[in-house]
């Protein structure tokens, strides 16, 4: 990762980071709830001897991200209260951090395309 700093060239954006506490949980359905949420998934629905596959969108298939790491990745400042809103109805099982950093310009015009 190549980090970049300028004055006066950057625009706000955050990184979010997030650590799940698995003994939160109830089950593997309700962990897998949360991810699939975030990140999204793909459902396969046999009928008789076809098979339908559908991509089912999650929070990050609508807002534009990087993705840093498996648990961590930055958004725009403008989609920021999106982002946090979906990790507060989950703050009993999951932690999480924001953290405001600057980008260059054009990055953020891309992360917002």
């Amino acid at each position: 990762m190549r980090i970049e700093i300028r004055n006066g060239n950057g625009v706000s954006a955050v990184i979010i980071t997030f650590d799940t506490r698995p003994s939160e949980f109830d089950s593997d359905y309700d962990r897998n709830k949360f991810f699939r949420g975030l990140h999204g998934w793909k459902q396969t629905v046999p009928s008789g001897e076809k098979k339908y596959f559908y991509r089912r969108s999650g929070l990050l298939d609508e807002v534009p991200h990087i993705k840093v790491a498996d648990s961590a990745f930055i958004v725009a400042m403008a989609n920021m209260q999106r982002v946090v809103e979906y990790f507060e109805q989950w703050s009993d099982k999951v932690d999480y951090e924001v953290m405001e950093i600057m980008m260059s310009k054009k990055r953020v015009h891309e992360l917002m395309e």
